[in-house]
Parts: C-alpha cells; structure tokens; sequence
C-alpha cells in the first residue's frame, strides 16, 4: 500500500560529478507536503546565506507534486525551485505538461543539482541510475531541437525532456527551462541557474510505480470532479466575452464569480478566452502600465479575439492526469509552421501591453520565445520599457541600433526581441529584465520599469483586483499572478470547507474592494497557504477553480496517503511553507517590504479615463495586514526568531 509520495530525492554535484539519494522523512511530508514545500525544505537545508544564485552553492530543483500519478485530476504538474537570480530571493516557476510524473517514474520526488559543470552536460536517469553525459552536442540548439534530440529512436517510450535554450545559455536572468516542445516553466529566472551550471537538460526514463493509499477513493474523488468538467454549455461566443468585460467595467457592483463559468471559457478556447475580457474590463495593463481601454478598445483587442487563436488550432492537447484539455497546438503561415496556442499572459504582454494588434508577430515571438526559452511576461515588459524610453527621449535611434520604437510597430517588436533572445546591442541591455535594464540605463528611466522586486508581473492589473498588487507585493517570489486575487478566493470557495473564513456575498460594490482591512488580511493569507498546498500537490490552479467542493484536493491528499487530516490542518501546511520561503528570503539578506510593487500599477497617480479610472491600492496597509496573518512583524515582513527557530528544528 503506497503513500503517494516516493520518500527520496536525489542531489547531484555537477563540481565533483557525484550522484547520491537522499531519504525524507515522512514527517517532512506532513509538514511541507511534495512539490513547493519539498523544495523549501531541501533549499533552505542546502543553499547557504548569501549565496550567489549564478554561482556553484545555489542548488535548482525539479520538484514533482504529491498527487501527480495518484489517479487525482489536474495533478500534473511541476514547480522548478532555486535562488532567483532575477530577484536574490526564492525562486520558483510552475510548469504543466508530462514532465511531473516522469520525475516520480525516476523514484523520486525531487532532483536537486548544485554546482558547476566544466563543460555542458545533460544528467540522464532511468531505471539502472543516474549519469551525467556530454551535451556539446546540443549546446546552442533551442528548446525544440534539443527534446527532439533525446527523444530520437525513444518512440513509444515514456520519457520527460527540461531543457535550456540560447536565452539559458546566455544566462538571461529573464529565461526559463522548457519542456513538452515548448512548455515554459518560465518565470524567476532560473533558466540562467541552469545556463550558469552548464547543465543543458534533465532527461528521465524511468518506469517505477506510483501507488497511492486509497486507489479506489482516488477513483471516486476523480469521478465527482470529472463530473463538473464535462459539464458544457454551448451558447458561448467570442464576442460575448468582449460585451461581458465591457458590461462588468460599466457596472457600479460586481456579481462574485464562479470558477464553472471560467473552466466553460477554458475547455472552449483555452486562457485566450479572457483576452478581450480582461481589456475591457480593466484587468489587462496596457502601453506599460499607463495607458487604459480607452487605448485597447474592441477595435483594436478584436485581433486578440479568442477566435482568432482557436481558429488555426490544428489540435487540443491534456496536460497529464487533465481531463480539460486548455492547449492547442495552433498553424501559422510564418518561419514556424506551428506553434503552441500562445497563453492570455504572452498574447497581452505581446499584444496590449505594446498595443500590438499584428496577430502574426504575436504567433510568431511566441514560439521565438519558446524556443529560446525567454518568459514571455518578463519579454513583453521589457520592450514596453524600451518603447518608453524612447518616446521620453531617453533611447535615441542610435541607442536602440536603428529602431523605430513606437507603439505598436511590430516589426520593431519581433527585431528588438529578436536582438534580446541573441544579446546583441540594445537586446544584451534588455535581456535581464526592466530592473536591471534600468540600473544600468539610468536617466530616470527607473520611473518606466514596472516590476515587483525585480520580478516583471503578469498581465493582471493591481488596479483593477488590488488582491493581485497584495500577491505581487508580498510572496516571497514576487510579481507572480498564480497565488491570490480578490477573484480566485471567489472561485475557490475555501469557506466551504475551511473554518473561519470570509464568505463572498453573491453581489458586492466595486469600491469595497479597495478598503484595506482584515477581511481581506484573511483573504490574501488564505490564498497564499491553500496555493502553498495546490502546488506541493501537483496540482494546476485552473483545477481548483471549480471549487473546493468540486475539485476536493483535501480529500485526495488523504486518500493518497492515508492521513487524515483536516482542510484546516492542510491550511496549516501551507502556513509552514510560507513562513519556510520567507525565512529563506530573510536568511539571504532580502527585505520584504522592498517587494512592493511599482507606483504605477498601485494607481499612483491615478488615471483619469479607462476601467481603472480613479483608482488605487493602499498596498502598505495591506501588506502589514497581511503579515500580521502569519504571526510575522507586520513592520518589515520578517518572520519572528522564534518561529525561525522552531522551523529549523524540525528541518
């Protein structure tokens, strides 16, 4: 009878070459769970204070989740861990696709490396063990070309490929680690962790079994949740969601959402579905943060129409252990014949972030990107900061090697990104992200660099959700949109089976949302600790958007392992991996309270046309509310010495 999980990982030197196992106690999984918080643990453990995130003691991790290959629903996923090299702080990206269980097929949980290669290397592991091997051979191919590589003469075989590309290589602090031809586990940087480490790709082959405690109730759990996926309306269409964004912007109140209307959106067209939606709504950033829908209006965003993706879809495709099926893989008439659907995050930040409506060069950077393996987020941000700069005075046209920057000139778009995935000229500048580009420019052009702690944030406005400016401002890997927002508690629904939680009334005003106060202290603590759990699991956030009586995670960790614990006890979990990431921050001399996000997007100043008119977020009330939540001080963000104290001794 299993447990879920496989009770060891493995740690790899790539300085002195050596390979060894190490067993985890089942109490570690109790505490921190698999996934995020198996990594804190083993992070915090290995990466001394201070430790340079490009140098051989910063330690990366492919971590697979507790439930991935238990029988679950949505628990195929993985999160990359390590000291960002984009920020100085805990570093994290979450990644979908088939890599998560080829991890646990290796028999373990997670795989650490550390260290760095003389020259490129590939660590292969299957069955017989683990190796290290020459990667000469595929150092300068991109994402794409090296998983083709390792996957030659394997047909039939199940195998998982994470790979770096150029932009790894070239340790851009903005580039990620790829898998599945093109799947990005992209933001934090770590794919300049790898490219620092020489360490090309990660290649598993490895058939061990997975066995959960409680297979038949796995089985039962999955049943009730597939129930709810396959429940789908056919009246949607594309130009409704442009009507409904525009509606929900001219409306004085907000009607609390339920995630079944989102998994509707996703199964139908995949996060493109919110493309118009979020403009009209207020919730995309456009023209770097300074522009509104009065910008972007639905002449101009229908070229982002979720029709417009799905039309040359050639094909759906499922995560592992999905029964949704959100990707597709799209036909293009450009230099690649085929792409994966771009995400709603690289359509936006290609698109109205630039006000960019040339749907060609958006499909076209977006497998640029993919196979250079850059973030996509982090990208975007990056030209619209350059686009800044030169419209101020502060690039010339012989600053930018020639190029006209301006507002949605695409062909200046693809060749400055083109120049960033290469480091050529202005693009060596711009490969590191908008902090840094603005560190080394000077000029005032700091005032133009939207960013949480170094980190660029997704294309959800902190102006129009201030639930997103609390996420990006105070989780210990900043500027991520895949943590909390006043919208997911909605669709999460935690009330329902957590004690002591705020309830959503059906109907609220839109200006309750910018009050600062315990309520949403509670909220925002809730959805960092039950996020904390999501991704120890495996599990994809669209997932939990069902609900937590739809998708009942709590109840599959239990019959994954046969514990029995409550969903107040899992809440718990994830309040020690909260605190664990935090205390690794501070461990490495970070201020969290440095972490707020720009001025700009808290509505300083405020707009004066547009969704978010009017408009700001009392983020500094917010973010102590916040850290008074976790027992932390509420002045600078730091956990307590005593709690400290108490996490290491259990480590």
């Amino acid at each position: 009878m299993g447990k879920g999980y496989m009770g060891k990982v493995l740690i790899v030197d790539l300085g002195d070459k050596s390979v060894r196992e190490e067993e985890i106690p089942d109490r570690v999984y109790r505490q921190y769970l698999s996934g995020m918080g198996l990594g804190a643990h083993m992070l915090y453990r290995h990466i001394p204070a201070g430790a340079d995130p490009l140098g051989p003691d910063n330690m990366i991790g492919f971590v697979s989740g507790l439930l991935t290959g238990t029988g679950s629903l949505f628990t195929g996923r993985w999160t990359l861990v390590g000291k960002s090299p984009l920020t100085g702080a805990w570093g994290d990206a979450n990644c979908g696709g088939t890599f998560s269980p080829a991890i646990k097929r290796c028999g373990y949980d997670g795989i650490f490396v550390r260290g760095i290669s003389e020259t490129p290397v590939t660590l292969y592991i299957d069955d017989h063990g683990a190796e290290l091997r020459d990667a000469s051979e595929v150092w300068g191919k991109d994402t794409v070309e090296t998983e083709t590589h390792f996957r030659q003469g394997r047909k039939g075989r199940k195998i998982g490929v994470a790979c770096i590309g150029p932009a790894g290589e070239s340790v851009s602090l903005i580039s990620g680690v790829a898998t599945d031809y093109g799947r990005m586990a992209a933001r934090s940087g770590l794919g300049a962790v790898m490219g620092s480490k020489r360490l090309k790709a990660v290649v598993l082959a490895g058939n061990k079994r997975i066995s959960p405690h409680n297979r038949k109730e796995m089985k039962r759990l999955s049943a009730i949740c597939n129930k709810w996926v396959q429940f789908q309306p056919p009246f949607m269409s594309a130009p409704m969601m442009a009507g409904t964004g525009a509606l929900m912007r001219l409306l004085p109140s907000v009607m609390a959402q339920d995630g079944i209307l989102y998994k509707i959106m996703l199964k139908k067209w995949g996060t493109v579905a919110m493309n118009q939606m979020s403009v009209e709504m207020g919730d995309s950033p456009i023209k770097n943060w300074k522009g509104t829908s009065k910008d972007w209006g639905m002449f101009k965003s229908r070229s982002s129409s979720p029709s417009a993706f799905t039309r040359c879809e050639q094909v759906k495709y499922h995560c592992y252990s999905c029964p949704l099926g959100c990707g597709g893989i799209c036909s293009t008439a450009g230099k690649y014949s085929e792409t994966h659907k771009p995400e709603y995050e690289t359509v936006l930040s290609l698109g109205g972030l630039l006000l960019n409506k040339d749907i060609d060069s958006i499909f076209y950077l977006n497998e640029l990107l993919n196979r250079a393996g850059m973030d996509s987020i982090s990208a975007g941000h990056a030209v619209a900061f350059a686009i800044e700069c030169y419209e101020e005075g502060v690039f010339t046209k012989k600053d930018t090697d020639g190029l006209v920057l301006t507002w949605g000139n695409s062909e200046a778009i693809v060749a400055l990104i083109e120049k960033m995935v290469a480091r050529e000229g202005i693009g060596h500048i711009l490969a590191d992200g908008v902090k840094q580009a603005a560190h080394r420019i000077g000029k005032g052009s700091e005032a133009f660099a939207v960013h949480a702690g170094g980190q660029e944030p997704a294309m959800h406005d902190s102006r129009n959700d201030p639930g997103f400016a609390l996420h990006y401002s105070v989780e210990p890997s900043p500027g991520k949109h895949t943590v909390g927002s006043g919208l997911y508690y909605e669709m999460f629904k935690l009330w329902q089976v957590v004690d002591d939680l705020p309830k959503v009334t059906p109907l609220y005003m839109k200006g309750s949302k910018y009050k600062a106060d315990e309520e949403k202290a509670k909220i925002g603590a809730a959805n960092s600790r039950f996020m904390n759990v999501v991704n120890g699991s495996g599990a994809c956030l669209f997932g939990t958007f069902l609900g937590a009586r739809r998708m009942r995670l709590f109840d599959w960790l239990n019959a994954a392992t046969g514990w029995t614990l409550t969903p107040n006890e899992y809440m718990e979990v994830g309040a020690n991996v909260q605190t664990l990431r935090q205390a690794f921050n501070v461990r490495h001399g970070i201020e969290p309270k440095d972490f707020k996000i720009s001025e700009r997007a808290l509505g300083r100043p405020v707009q004066s046309k547009g969704a978010n008119k009017g408009r700001s977020v009392a983020i500094e009330e917010m973010m102590r509310d916040y850290w008074t939540q976790f027992g932390w001080d509420p002045e600078t963000g730091k956990p307590l010495d005593e709690t400290i104290r108490e996490l290491e001794a259990a480590l």
